[in-house]
């Protein structure tokens, strides 16, 4: 069943709030985990962390929960510096990858535990706790017991459990990892909903770029403890700052090559002379690679000129996968491998491996990047 989230008065107790990481470093021994992290996070935003495993996205979330210390740095919420309170004082709400509920609870105790840790009157923690139950759709189930529900059902009783005290700022820790495929599509739009809703700052970390994208409003790309970029999906990956957020974020094709000067202008020189027009700003001589989208390439069956804006490009067909609205080729192009994704309709018949094809490359869409 898919559960829709509905308005309750207990957005009327919360308020947004940025979250601002001013110069944090963050050892273990000798080894430093959070390499000058600065970021500015939006009042109300749906914000990630997003990158492998080991990037440190998660201990800079822990950071902000108040279960890590940085050695240098600030963390401010609403204006106001947290980075020496405990964890209890910070007002955020944690949602952890386990979900972590007390299983001899029922789903209503389990909701009610943290507002009963801070003395909250009892007529108030049932109000609260009914809010929040309605909001995530548990309210029917709420005398059953985490053993009894599914695993949707258990993430939702974990937000509720930390939405009910009313945190300032709501942190995620890869909350759709223990559900099956089907079930992270629909709980991610549930999430989004709920983020809405109640207009929470949301800071949601993740491995997978597709979360991410489809329910963030910018994202935090990390590695090795370092902020490649921040941006919105769409500016990350069509204007992707070095190689690494180009390859995190979708399928990129990376290419070696030259830059030289030629009338003027500079351009990329690929094995067998084929040269592609860069941007100004790109020097001779200077160290890169040349990155574009499998999208970005376009089969030709004609051998026509290419076409306007477009740079002829031609190899052979290694290699292919039906991925059903599309088919996505590997072509050897000069000793070098691009990937080309061709739009699929039924009856379409399928190029077969070794088969001599020409692309047309649209040149503005190429990126040429430094690392």
């Amino acid at each position: 069943m898919n559960h829709q989230f509905s308005p309750t008065s207990l957005a009327a107790g919360m308020e947004s709030v940025g979250v601002r990481i001013d110069g944090v470093d963050l050892s273990y021994g000798s080894h430093r985990v959070l390499k000058d992290i600065h970021l500015d996070i939006k009042p109300g935003e749906f914000f990630a962390f997003l990158g492998p495993s080991g990037c440190g996205k998660t201990t800079l979330l822990r950071l902000i929960a108040g279960f890590n210390t940085a050695q240098r740095g600030a963390v401010t919420i609403g204006g106001r510096d947290i980075s020496g309170l405990p964890a209890h004082k910070r007002d955020v709400g944690m949602v952890f990858q386990s979900y972590a509920l007390w299983p001899h609870m029922t789903v209503r105790r389990n909701v009610a535990f943290g507002l009963e840790e801070r003395r909250v009157p009892r007529a108030e923690i049932e109000r609260r706790v009914d809010a929040a139950l309605d909001l995530v759709g548990l309210k029917h189930l709420a005398d059953r017991r985490p053993s009894q529900l599914s695993g949707g059902q258990q993430q939702r009783v974990a937000l509720a459990r930390t939405i009910v005290i009313e945190p300032k700022v709501l942190l995620l820790d890869e909350p759709l990892s223990n559900l099956d495929a089907k079930l992270r599509v629909q709980m991610r739009q549930e999430l989004l909903s709920l983020q809405r809703k109640l207009g929470l700052t949301t800071i949601f970390v993740t491995h997978d770029q597709e979360e991410a994208n489809t329910i963030c409003d910018r994202i935090a790309v990390m590695e090795d403890g370092i902020v490649q970029q921040v941006g919105t999906p769409q500016e990350l990956y069509d204007h992707p700052a070095n190689l690494f957020v180009a390859g995190f974020l979708g399928t990129a094709n990376v290419l070696e090559g030259q830059v030289r000067a030629v009338d003027g202008g500079t351009v990329f020189v690929m094995g067998g002379g084929v040269a592609i027009p860069l941007p100004r700003g790109v020097e001779p001589g200077a160290e890169g690679k040349l990155m574009f989208r499998p999208q970005n390439l376009f089969i030709r069956q004609d051998g026509g000129e290419p076409r306007d804006g477009h740079v002829r490009l031609v190899g052979v067909v290694r290699h292919r996968e039906f991925l059903g609205a599309s088919i996505r080729y590997a072509v050897d192009i000069g000793g070098q491998q691009v990937q080309v994704d061709a739009p699929h309709q039924a009856g379409d018949a399928l190029l077969p491996t070794d088969t001599p094809i020409t692309l047309d490359l649209a040149a503005d869409k190429a990126r040429f990047l430094r690392r």
